[in-house]
């Protein structure tokens, strides 16, 4: 009996598949995370043994974790994105229409660069319709309503790569049989193709009549189109391909993270290097928090904002809501790449009150109290830390706006001593902003909790750049 079962990582919107035949014994996964666990236990629930580890090429926003399953299940084989990649670590390179056969159905493998110059995708057919595929396995080439962003390699391959991508899509995917499902290798939320769809799953059928990626005749058009619609790189997209290509470290458990008293947590808290991120709510945050900490709620996107906001090599140290929380944290953080921990704070921010130790707060402004200022505070600075295309589709009048993942490095243009609310779309990034923006030295900085959601709900005004669309 054929068995598919999807993997959701919820903060990057990854999807990862393992497939199996319950007859034969055999399974597949294709492009597994960084934390592995979950497959093994997908695979003994369904009595399968793991014996193929499919990359559907070199990934950018996440740690692959295809050396660790391996490792941890002992007789797998990695098989690797074909000959157009600099893999540096041991696997079975796959050509373009190389066969896998588990029994019940068969993995046909295709070349579909675009995203990337190596990119597979795999079919699925049952065994004895190999020339009649049900699904395709996807990967970072087609997307739910979007398709993959091709310059994650630099600008002097993006040309290519848009080109390479439009004959991947029009002459590849637009030509299977309607009926024909797609398993993507990303949902909503990542950064890897632009405005990718709630669903988890599609057509071709229903992509080709809908998918804004299928509706350019000429090539030109849609070059302009892949490459002026895309979002900003996210900063640790770059690190982290070279991490893939290398080969990232086994992981056969998370990494230690030391219990540290505050006093010791104060004292490694100067060393060169280290960084204190606080995973605690906004609000929290704001009541209290040590001196310089980056606030980083402990939800989903912490994997991703982590990844944007924090240099791989600093040292991190933590402070959670709960211990009890420190592991969840902890794989939210190595799914990006952070696995260089210098402790957490033991007993949490109570421990640190009663040490006498000094506190910092963060003022939160809901948004009436904000519309109270706009009005009435001429010296206040509204600053919008959302990303370009949300600053353009309606914003707060009279603010400025200034992305938060451009803080990560240096802040340009703000005056460290003028007064400032920052907002986003829930509060979440401009908690990062602000916490941020306090750590470097500006004096008056406060939060706003809720931002736009709150603000549009509460019927406030907007408006929207000159010449900017809704």
């Amino acid at each position: 009996m054929f068995v598919q079962e999807t993997v959701f990582t919820d903060g990057i919107a990854q999807l990862s598949y393992l497939l199996g035949d319950t007859d034969s014994g055999h399974a597949a996964v294709i492009d597994p995370r960084t934390d592995v666990e979950v497959y093994e236990q997908l695979a003994r629930k369904h009595g399968l043994a793991i014996t193929h580890i499919f990359e559907t090429h070199i990934h950018a926003d996440f740690v692959s974790g295809s050396r660790s399953l391996a490792e941890r299940v002992g007789r797998a084989q990695i098989y690797l994105s074909g000959d157009h990649a600099d893999y540096q670590f041991d696997g079975q390179p796959v050509a373009d229409g190389e066969t896998f056969d588990f029994g019940s159905f068969q993995l046909t493998a295709r070349h579909t660069p675009g995203h990337t110059p190596e990119h597979m995708t795999f079919e699925i057919a049952e065994s004895g319709h190999h020339d009649t595929p049900w699904a395709v396995f996807t990967g970072d080439s087609l997307f739910v309503g979007s398709a993959g962003r091709p310059d994650l390699l630099g600008e002097g391959q993006t040309a290519q790569l848009a080109e390479a991508l439009y004959h991947t899509l029009y002459g590849y995917f637009l030509k299977l049989d309607d009926f024909v499902t797609v398993f993507p290798g990303h949902g909503a939320g990542s950064a890897c193709g632009a405005a990718i769809g709630d669903r988890l799953q599609s057509t071709i059928g229903y992509e080709r009549r809908t998918n804004p990626f299928l509706s350019y005749p000429d090539l030109e058009s849609f070059r302009q189109f892949v490459v002026t619609d895309a979002p900003p790189v996210p900063w640790h997209y770059p690190q982290l391909k070279k991490i893939n290509a290398a080969g990232p470290d086994i992981m056969d458990r998370l990494p230690t993270i030391p219990a540290l008293p505050p006093d010791d947590f104060r004292r490694v808290a100067r060393e060169p290097g280290v960084h204190v991120l606080d995973t605690r709510s906004m609000l929290a945050f704001g009541g209290g928090h040590v001196p310089g900490a980056i606030n980083i709620a402990g939800r989903s996107e912490l994997s991703a904002w982590a990844g944007q906001m924090l240099d791989l090599d600093q040292r991190l140290l933590l402070v959670v809501e709960r211990e009890d929380d420190l592991d969840r944290i902890e794989r939210l953080l190595v799914r990006t790449g952070h696995g260089c921990f210098a402790g957490y704070l033991s007993g949490g921010m109570e421990a640190w009150e009663i040490a006498g130790l000094p506190l910092e707060t963060l003022e939160q402004i809901p948004v009436q109290r904000l519309r109270e200022l706009q009005i009435s505070d001429g010296d206040l600075t509204i600053l919008d830390v959302r990303a370009p295309d949300e600053w353009a589709s309606g914003h707060i009048p009279g603010s400025k706006h200034h992305f938060v993942a451009d803080m990560r490095d240096r802040i340009n243009g703000l005056d460290k001593s003028a007064r400032y609310a920052t907002y986003c779309a829930s509060g979440y990034r401009a908690s990062i902003a602000a916490s941020l923006m306090k750590a470097r030295g500006f004096s008056d900085v406060s939060n706003v909790p809720g931002s736009w959601g709150a603000w549009t709900a509460a019927g406030f005004p907007s408006e929207q750049p000159e010449g900017a669309t809704a």
